[in-house]
């Protein structure tokens, strides 16, 4: 069994919760209430620019030159293709580039960048890549699942699923579970617990930004 098979069992109920999820629900039948997308959209943006340092620290961190054009090349999707639809997303809503930046993070964004980027700075390349993978390969993962159903009447959501069950960000989640799977190769036992326990805080992480989204959040004081 490859070792992002071993993760994917382990974070499998969290998973499941997120295709469960009433926000997901709601993009996959385009009913999902517009305000609600729209902190959505203002979060993610705001997450997605730390979720890209992480791949600049993989660049730096990477030991041959193959590992670090991949990393630089998903840094770019990022980015370049990825942000360039929350920007998109954000105009239908009539918001600006500059109030994108400038949206203050909610509690929820905040404690998961913060993880996120801590982990790849102070861990390794394997602890790096087991914070990293439940993002880029569970939105691979949801939008796979919802591309199979019904397509949703707003193109804003058809969008949503189409961006990330293309072929490009495919690759880019196979290329990185390869990756793990490699990085885990012949590592102790105890190094694999905590590669499974990164991973499935990372998709407990995910689970919780739907629920922030759905709910709303603000700092209590």
């Amino acid at each position: 069994m490859a070792f992002t098979e071993e993760l994917y069992a382990a974070a499998k109920p969290i998973w499941d919760a997120q295709l469960e999820h009433r926000f997901v629900a709601g993009i996959g039948d385009g009913k999902l209430d517009e305000n609600r997308f729209k902190g959505y959209v203002l979060q993610d943006y705001r997450y997605l620019k730390e979720f890209a340092r992480i791949f600049a620290w993989a660049v730096a961190k990477s030991e041959d030159l193959a590992s670090m054009s991949w990393y630089a090349a998903v840094l770019n999707l990022t980015l370049n293709t990825e942000m360039e639809l929350h920007r998109k997303y954000a105009a239908r809503f009539g918001l600006t580039p500059g109030e994108l930046e400038a949206a203050p993070m909610w509690p929820t964004t905040r404690a998961y960048t913060d993880f996120l980027v801590r982990t790849a700075a102070d861990g390794d390349m394997a602890d790096l890549v087991a914070a990293l993978l439940p993002c880029a390969w569970g939105y691979v993962y949801i939008a796979q699942e919802l591309v199979k159903r019904e397509p949703p009447g707003d193109q804003r959501y058809a969008d949503w699923i189409e961006q990330y069950a293309s072929p490009e960000f495919a690759e880019a989640a196979d290329w990185l579970k390869a990756e793990m799977n490699r990085l885990a190769e012949g590592t102790t036992p105890e190094k694999r617990r905590r590669l499974t326990e990164l991973f499935v805080l990372s998709s407990r992480y995910e689970w919780q930004f739907w629920e922030m989204c759905w709910k709303g959040e603000q700092w209590p004081v």
